[in-house]
Order: structure tokens, then sequence, then C-alpha cells
């Protein structure tokens, strides 16, 4: 019989308090509704506000002509950082079709995949926080005013103050891309701790920027441990912290805005009857978390938001579920923390982030990493689309919906028909052309087994 406790109570106390625990720690997928979730005019107080939103997207208008000449490709977006939202109804089509399983209302991807600068989801919150921080030291030290041309910010003098600064962030990949990325180009000197799962040509494309990686043997808890202690050492070094960061939670939120406007120029409507169900592939809990904030804020009970895991690193659904957010890891429970969805390879949530989620998230499901390579090959198939495996985690979600004890318990079984269903796909645009053509043959040949 396994001893082993947890936060004081057995394994078996746990089970029998949370009977779903069993088929976490078989690894099987599992749906979960979030029995603290609660309505806009029930939450407690944060310690953000829907200005704070608004604030940071007004940061973001400061540096859009900055981002415009330091990276061309916002050009045609005059630098603002987005994504656009494309109808995916085909691909909804055919799995049905596969899963033997169907779902009401319209299908649409939230194609951060293709964000320009790390080309992930990360780009909203690593690159808002780096540039929260420039602006911070740059005001402090009379470079600029609010109201300056950010495009000073390609100066060399200003370039050169940077350069006495360090950012360090830890990673599993797609967060240190956008940190690495914005950091080298404002002139900062970049320290970056990755995880095990960390993918080599993320590590490479990292060196070529001008980062230095570390590398660690163990998961993402290891390497963010580690990045902390030594970026908090040096009196000039700035830390990026996934597991407690204000400032990347906000960089995500701003995406509801934009999403707002994308779906009012789609003609969708959102309130009561017609609701938006969002799926959020999910590591840490701080770019879900921080979208879902927003989200909440822009549309009210009308949106539901579902986090996704993979069945190894189901770290904030334990978190929420225990209601003991970041004191409880996946280890604890005896997963490994080992997947292919390396984004998603997380041990541990965030304090801040699954904090504020666990009034606010609908719900939550796992699925094992084979149902990432064959989603991402479906999606390829009937898109043209190519993502990374961890970000192909949300399609599955409408299928799933009609199991979800929430859907009753709010009383949304006649309004599911007139319902706008968005997957929000998170990297994937800068992967090599021969990783990206093996996730595909593995989710081909993986489609073929089950036929």
């Amino acid at each position: 019989m396994d001893q082993s406790t947890v936060l004081g109570k057995s394994l078996k106390e746990w089970k029998d308090e949370l009977p779903l625990l069993e088929s976490i720690m078989e690894l099987e997928p599992v749906i979960w509704s979030n029995t603290s979730y609660k309505k806009m005019d029930q939450i407690p107080p944060f310690s953000i506000t829907k200005a704070d939103i608004y604030e940071a997207e007004q940061l973001w208008k400061r540096f859009a002509p900055f981002l415009r000449k330091a990276f061309p490709e916002t050009d045609s977006t005059k630098g603002i950082i987005e994504s656009p939202i494309r109808n995916i109804d085909s691909t909804g089509k055919t799995m049905e079709e596969v899963y033997e399983k169907n779902f009401e209302g319209k299908l649409y991807l939230k194609c951060d995949h293709e964000l320009p600068i790390s080309g992930s989801i990360k780009a909203r919150g690593g690159v808002f926080e780096v540039l929260s921080y420039a602006e911070e030291l740059a005001l402090e030290n009379s470079f600029i005013s609010k109201d300056d041309n950010y495009e000073a910010f390609l100066e060399p003098e200003m370039k050169q103050f940077f350069s006495q600064y360090t950012i360090g962030v830890g990673s599993t990949g797609n967060l240190a891309l956008s940190i690495g990325t914005i950091s080298a180009k404002l002139g900062f000197t970049v320290h970056v701790h990755m995880s095990a799962d960390a993918k080599q040509w993320k590590k490479d494309l990292l060196r070529e920027k001008g980062a230095q990686v570390f590398e660690y043997e163990g998961d993402f808890s290891e390497a963010i441990t580690n990045g902390r202690d030594r970026t908090i050492e040096d009196p000039k070094g700035y830390f990026v912290d996934d597991e407690d960061s204000k400032a990347l939670f906000l960089g995500y939120s701003v995406a509801a805005l934009r999403l707002n406007q994308q779906l009012a120029e789609k003609g969708v409507t959102v309130d009561e009857d017609h609701p938006l169900f969002v799926y959020l592939p999910c590591g840490v809990g701080g770019s879900p978390g921080g979208i879902t904030f927003g989200l909440k804020h822009v549309f009210g009970d009308a949106v539901h938001c579902f986090f996704v895991e993979p069945t190894h690193s189901p770290s904030v659904l334990l978190g929420l579920m225990t209601g003991k957010n970041e004191q409880v890891s996946v280890q604890d429970f005896g997963l490994d923390n080992r997947t292919e969805a390396d984004g998603l390879a997380v041990g541990r949530p965030s304090r801040f982030a699954t904090e504020i989620s666990s009034y606010l998230v609908s719900g939550l499901y796992t699925l094992e990493d084979d149902e990432l390579y064959k989603l991402l090959a479906l999606l390829a198939d009937n898109e043209g689309i190519n993502v990374e495996p961890s970000a192909a985690a949300g399609l599955l979600g409408p299928l799933l919906l009609k199991n979800l004890t929430y859907i009753k318990e709010h009383n949304l079984q006649d309004k599911v028909s007139q319902a706008t269903h968005i997957c929000w796909s998170t990297g994937g645009s800068l992967v090599p052309e021969a990783d990206r053509k093996r996730f595909y043959q593995k989710g081909k040949s993986l489609l073929k087994e089950n036929n």
C-alpha cells in the first residue's frame, strides 16, 4: 500500500475526497468541471483589475512604432502583435467522423502560432513584460517620456544602456524564445534557463539570437528555480517569473480586447443566448489564465473557458481540484511530467495565475500525447495549418462539451447550438521543417491505426 502523503493527507484520503484522482493517477484522460467557478458579479477582488487590461493595451500602442521598425513582419499590423482568427468548420466535421462524436455551433482557430517575433502565444506575455521593464528603466533614467515616439528604443545609446542589465527566464521553450528575441533586440543581456524537455531547435535558435542558454536535466520547476536564484544574485538582473508574474498575465489579457473586435468584424454575436466556448492549452497557467481573465472582463458570463493539459502533466488541474494551487505538484501524485507537448510540461502551477483562474475557468480536460499528433495532422490536412503538438490540444474541446456536467449546471443545453467555439493555437510557425514533417507523419500513422 502506498504510504505517501501530500500536505498531511495520504493518497488514499485524497482519492476518497476526490474520486477523479484515481483516473488522473492512472494517466487516463479526464474531464473536470470547476466547482469553485463563480459568475462575474460574485468573484472576489483581485490584485489586478479591468482597468489594468486597458492600461496594458496602451503600453502595446506606445511600443508599436518600435516594434514596426524592429520587426518588419509587424509592418502590416502597424506594430501591433496580433494573430488572425480562422473558421475551421472543415476540421470540425472531420473530427466528428474520426472521434465519432458531434458538436454544435461554429468552430474557429485563434492562430497564435502565427504571432510575429516568437511564433507562439508567448509573444503576448513575454514580449509585454520585457517592454514594460524597458519602459520603466527608460523613464527612470530620463531617456524617454510616454509622449515620445518609441522608435527611440532603437537608438544605439539606448541599447548600450540596456546592455548593462540582465534578463533571466526559466522555460520549456516558447516563453524563452519570446523573451530572448525581444530582449536581445533591445540590447539586454539574456540568460535562459531551460528544462530537459525543451526542444534542441529552440535552444539553437535562442543562441543564434544572442541569448546564453543554461540547460538542466530536471523539469520546468528545476529550470525556473535555478534561473530565479541566479538572476536575483545579479544587482542588475531582472527575472521574468512564469510562476508569479502580473506583467506576463496582463500581456496575455489584452488578447481579449482584440478578439472582441475580430468577432465583431465577423458578425459573431456573443451573449447569454449565444455562448462563447474557448479552449486553451495550459502549462504553468499564465497564458490561459491571463487570456481567461481578459475574456471574462470583456464577455462576462457569456464566455466559458476550458484549459487543456497532457495526462502526464496536469499541474493546474491538480492545483485547482485540490484547492492547493502551487502547493502541489504532479510528482506528489506519482506522475512523471513527461510529455511531447514541451510547452505544457509543467509539474507545478503558477501561484498568481491559478489563484485567479480558480474562480474564472469553467473546467479542464486532459488528453494523451498521441491525440495531439492526430489533431495536428487533421488540422494540417483540412486547413493547411501547421502547429506544434501542444498547440493542437484545444481542438478536442468542442467534442467533449456534452460530457460536462457544467453544461447542465449552467443551463446551456439549449444554447449550445448557437455557440461559437474557439480553439486557441499556441505555437508552431517557427518549428523546423524536418520536425514539422515528423509531427505530421506520426499523426497520420496514428490515425491509420485507428481506422
